[in-house]
């Protein structure tokens, strides 16, 4: 599985979205922009709900929306639940590693 791919599979777990998983990144962003676009027109609330439980940093939302202020909120909103799908993915892999080597082999099963 591409790294593309499982982004993709975490969004649309996440967003309880349809995307195909076999598009490239800039594919993603824009459909995910749209549909961010969307969420912000006629359901807010449920953009916030998303990025809550995505564990989106608000802090770090409200300084790219500051800071880029002229770009379309849809991208930046887009960006950042890509960064932090990013993030989980390495995440899991960095515990799966080191949750495999921190065991003594007479330890394992």
């Amino acid at each position: 599985m591409s790294a593309v791919s499982t982004i993709v599979t975490g969004i649309n777990n996440s967003l309880d979205l349809e995307l195909k998983e076999s598009i490239s990144m800039d594919e993603l962003k824009n459909l995910l922009s749209g549909h961010i676009h969307h969420l912000i027109n006629n359901n807010f609330n449920k953009l916030v709900g998303i990025l809550y439980r995505i564990d989106v940093s608000e802090t770090k939302l409200r300084e790219w929306l500051e800071d880029k202020h002229a770009e379309d909120a849809g991208i930046i909103i887009a960006e950042l639940i890509i960064e932090r799908q990013i993030q989980k993915i390495q995440s899991r892999e960095n515990y799966r590693t080191k949750g495999e080597n921190s065991i003594d082999e007479n330890e394992k099963w």
